[in-house]
């Protein structure tokens, strides 16, 4: 792609929301799946319980290298990563419909939600899953010798190698990345020319070479009774009957998107799936149809909660489309969406900057004191540094033989966190996600634990646990404190001497 004037205003939007996400980064303490992900993860492993291994070693690098582990630090690699899905953002849609489309792509990319914020701040494995994953689409664009007709590209198939990396690092980033290459596959069987291709061994490779980067995964699931693939496996289960819940699931996947993508985004799915539908627009419809419709059609009998989030993959391959689609306009209407493009824009930082200064300097007099204690928003958003100060002026952190062991993977993250890696951190509970592999509470046999249990469980952790301990009391709160207001209630107990840990958890079945 030249440096033509869409290229560069492409390349100062990316600056642009670089930094706007540096500043966010610094702004707000992390999220309960970031802590947990910090939390949880100490050393570099063929893979993990909740997914494969791409994000947490990304996070794990840039612990080892800088030392630190603040929110800005463990950051920086998602936020460079969705720098460079926003480049090949741009040079996917340049290279299906032209600079003008990919511009309007990549607006479109980075004022949505779901994909600028939370993918593209936050120490979550969807951001290197998109970045993988559109690298492989590219890749598999050249190797097909798909393009706009000026270019006149002609398949190139030394690409279909490039192809087998970036699917083998996509499936190691996230597990949903097998919806769209199953759609990847889907075109390949419908459309004639491409069709032929399975008849040569380059695809098959490409494949190969996938399969052998994902084989740590599939190793690791197989000495660790497959606790994985179990696990999300298990998001399909529980059968009924739930009519409501595939609309509940496009509203919110509307809402994660924005509306006014989301809806012409899935009116040019269903174009580019149609009979006679330009083999461009086909090629990114059956990418995106099978990550689009699966999780709406599991949540009609599931009763499993489904997470907005898992559709986001398809979603992310029609912004070329929408990109091409906006061109297409008439100048009038073109002028519309750059109004409404600066204002959700404009909408969304501005929200995102309130909520960061609102989190530091405590804008709003009283503002947490409107919630009960335990419901105010800022719980997920701050860091729990009250845990740490909590527990250093009561002299238990200098204690040898001392471990935290929290009731919920969630507040086991957080806490994690917040006491650093020198701490120990388990679960005692039958979900303890990672932390089973981590600390198993099997290995803190003979050490004295610090219980920490939610509000209103006192009582019944005492029942349930006394009879692991030599002794087991109760001990002073811990509360969760933002700008000196109560935020959440932590009930703590004191067990001397774990004798035993007869209860097994899920994932060492």
């Amino acid at each position: 792609m030249t440096k033509t004037a869409p290229a560069r205003l492409a390349i100062w939007l990316i600056l642009l929301a670089t930094l706007f996400r540096l500043i966010l980064a610094m702004g707000m303490g992390l999220g309960i799946d970031e802590s947990y992900m910090v939390a949880a993860s100490h050393q570099f492993a063929l893979s993990y319980f909740d997914h494969p291994f791409v994000s947490w070693w990304l996070e794990l690098a840039i612990r080892r290298v800088t030392g630190m582990q603040t929110p800005l630090i463990v950051r920086l690699p998602f936020i460079a990563t969705f720098a460079g899905t926003s480049w090949l953002m741009v040079r996917l849609t340049d290279r299906l419909y032209g600079a003008q489309a990919s511009l309007w792509a990549l607006v479109a990319l980075t004022i949505s939600p779901v994909f600028s914020l939370a993918f593209g701040t936050w120490v979550l494995p969807d951001g290197p899953l998109d970045f993988f994953l559109l690298a492989s689409v590219l890749a598999m664009a050249k190797a097909l010798g798909l393009a706009r007709p000026d270019i006149g590209a002609q398949p190139d198939p030394k690409y279909w190698l490039v192809a087998g990396v970036c699917i083998g690092l996509a499936m190691d980033s996230k597990y949903n990345a097998a919806l769209n290459l199953l759609g990847a596959l889907l075109f390949m069987v419908l459309d004639p020319a491409a069709r032929r291709l399975l008849a040569t061994w380059r695809p098959w490779v490409a494949c190969l070479i996938a399969l052998i980067l994902f084989s740590p995964v599939l190793i690791w699931n197989a000495t660790h009774h497959f606790a994985s693939f179990d696990y999300q496996g298990g998001r399909a289960v529980g059968f009924g009957f739930y009519p409501l819940r595939p609309f509940i699931v496009w509203a919110g996947e509307a809402l994660f998107v924005l509306p006014w993508i989301f809806v012409p985004m899935v009116i040019l799915m269903l174009g580019g799936l149609r009979g006679g539908a330009d083999r461009r627009a086909r090629f990114l419809a059956t990418l995106a149809v099978i990550p689009v419709t699966l999780f709406s059609v599991i949540a009609f009998w599931s009763s499993r909660k489904i997470l907005y989030h898992w559709a986001a993959p398809g979603y992310l391959m029609l912004f070329p489309l929408l990109g091409a689609w906006i061109v297409g306009l008439t100048a009038a209407k073109r002028q519309m969406i750059r109004r409404v493009a600066v204002g959700s824009a404009g909408l969304l930082g501005g929200a995102v900057l309130f909520i960061a200064a609102e989190l530091n300097l405590g804008l709003t007099p009283g503002f947490n004191k409107l919630f009960p204690l335990g419901h105010s928003p800022d719980i997920q958003a701050v860091d729990w540094t009250s845990v740490r100060a909590t527990l250093m002026r009561r002299g238990l952190l200098d204690q040898p033989h001392v471990a935290i062991a929290a009731t919920r993977w969630f507040n086991a993250g957080k806490i994690g966190y917040a006491l650093g890696p020198a701490v120990k951190v388990t679960v005692f509970d039958s979900d303890p996600h990672e932390f089973a592999f981590t600390v198993p509470p099997r290995s803190l046999i003979g050490d004295n634990i610090l219980i920490v249990g939610t509000d209103g469980t006192t009582k019944a952790l005492q029942a349930q646990y006394a009879p692991l301990f030599r002794s087991l009391t109760i001990g002073k709160p811990i509360i969760i404190r933002h700008h000196g207001t109560p935020l959440l209630r932590l009930p703590v107990l004191y067990g001397q001497d774990l004798r035993r840990w007869p209860q097994p958890n899920r994932p060492q079945k």
